[in-house]
């Protein structure tokens, strides 16, 4: 009997774990659906350099405010509500985005977008680890970078399908709208199926604990990890909460005045989780590759591999986490990707400019095409994964939600920072120089981490201290 209750909760956890991480797909494919789309935004809405980083970017305060607002809401709804109501958002923008007949329409429908996509990257990790043992808990977290990186990729693919059935992104497909209108549209599918598969999930036992709800909390847990172990693991949340007032965002200020240090430890992890230039490749792949050399059709054929290895390299993480721990795979991942930047940085510098284009030599290309995909595997070993993993469970119960709404926001506003500033920073500073600054942040890090970041792993999250 003892054997069968565990492989059932185990299937049940299994499924959970499948349906929260169609959001970290929809991140993923929302973040990157727009790498195909910048000669059609271009070409649409005649925009220059700048208006297109702003465009692109547009994403990115949506994702910080959703980010915020989320960890905020799912204090007060629910993780699984919050939850469906980013799904509902992602079909509506992806619809929006695809119509939209001027610049700024599809900025406001990409900001949409962002918001849904905050919300999605900070709640399903911080649903997943609160409904799993903590012994698999870095495993099961970690599945959100990989659905990240399949949505990434499925984005890349769709991408490629579209602009060659067309003939280029510019191109006429069905209903006599071009290619890059429907690498937006066809994002509404996974939406679809997040939003109808999130029925199938329960509320997360911690909310409903912290909600005084305690009989589904109970319930729920029951079916997580068995009728024995659902009574002793009510009463360790419930002791764990520690206070009778509602989670709000006064959890996360010390006695003495301040945030907390745990707080400032989870923003600097999310901040550098940025700061090391990995959305350049993710956002502009396309248009990077095409700087070098390499034609549309090739440079998304890259981003595609680029894809494949990342998520080779997260669940090379996944394999690791619960083994080596968090902090060892951070520290792996910053020299790692130290090394690869300064590569890179490397490598544009050797290369001239032909025709306004920059060109490398052959050697040179294959060298800066080698470095960057070694650069994503050290990153989705580590820094991809890990800090996600880390911050859905580095935070006490009481003040998860308000400390993920600040770190969450923390990300996505460095994510803007980087993204919007790189064609402007390539333009005017170079590709040499642009990289030599996110190998500086990777370096950086290295140190933060050995300095600043308790391990987590095995730890439950009742003893996480703040």
């Amino acid at each position: 009997m003892q054997a069968g209750e565990q492989r059932a909760n185990l299937g049940f956890i299994g499924l959970i774990v499948a349906v929260a991480t169609i959001g970290g797909f929809m991140f993923g494919y929302d973040s990157g659906a727009i790498n195909g789309t910048q000669e059609g935004l271009k070409h649409a809405f005649g925009l220059n350099e700048t208006q297109l980083g702003l465009t692109v970017s547009a994403l990115l305060p949506g994702c910080a405010l959703g980010a915020f607002m989320a960890g905020r809401f799912s204090d007060i709804l629910g993780r699984r509500t919050v939850m469906m109501l980013a799904a509902a958002m992602f079909i509506l923008s992806a619809l929006a985005s695809g119509a939209a007949p001027s610049a700024l329409i599809l900025a406001i429908a990409r900001f949409v977008a962002g918001a849904a996509v905050g919300a999605a990257s900070v709640l399903s990790p911080a649903y997943i680890s609160e409904v799993t043992p903590a012994h698999i808990r870095g495993r099961l977290s970690s599945a959100q970078q990989v659905m990240i990186i399949s949505g990434l990729t499925g984005a890349f693919l769709a991408n490629y399908y579209l602009a060659n059935a067309a003939g280029s992104s510019l191109g006429i497909f069905w209903g006599g709208f071009p290619a890059w209108r429907w690498m937006f549209w066809v994002q509404a599918g996974p939406a679809f199926l997040f939003l109808v598969t999130l029925l199938l999930i329960p509320e997360s036992p911690r909310f409903l604990v912290a909600k005084g709800r305690l009989v589904e909390a109970e319930s729920v847990l029951a079916r997580l990890f068995g009728a024995t172990a659902a009574k002793p693991k009510l009463a360790e949340i419930a002791a764990s909460l520690k206070s009778d007032h509602a989670p709000s965002l006064a959890d996360i200020r010390k006695p003495g005045g301040g945030w907390r240090p745990i707080v400032w430890v989870g923003i600097g992890l999310a901040v550098f989780q940025q700061l090391v230039g990995i959305n350049i490749v993710f956002y502009y792949g396309a248009v990077l590759w095409q700087a070098v050399g390499f034609s549309e059709a090739d440079a998304l054929k890259i981003n595609i591999l680029s894809g494949v290895v990342s998520i080779a390299a997260c669940l090379m993480s996944i394999a690791l986490v619960d083994r080596i721990g968090r902090r060892p795979l951070l520290l792996i991942g910053s020299l790692g990707m130290a090394v690869t930047l300064g590569m890179l940085a490397w490598c544009f510098a050797q290369g001239a400019f032909v025709d306004g284009k920059l060109a490398l030599p052959a050697h040179v290309g294959t060298i800066a095409l080698i470095a960057a995909n070694l650069y994503v595997v050290f990153f989705n070993l580590s820094w991809g994964p890990v800090m996600w993993v880390m911050l859905g469970e580095m935070f006490p119960n009481q003040m998860r939600g308000s400390a993920l709404a600040i770190a969450g926001a923390a990300q996505w506003l460095a994510n803007f920072a980087v993204s919007s500033s790189f064609p402007w920073l390539a333009k005017n500073v170079g590709l040499p120089g642009t990289y030599a600054a996110y190998t500086l942040s990777a370096v950086v890090s290295f140190f933060f981490v050995r300095a600043f970041v308790r391990e987590t792993k095995g730890v439950e999250l009742e003893a996480m201290q703040g």
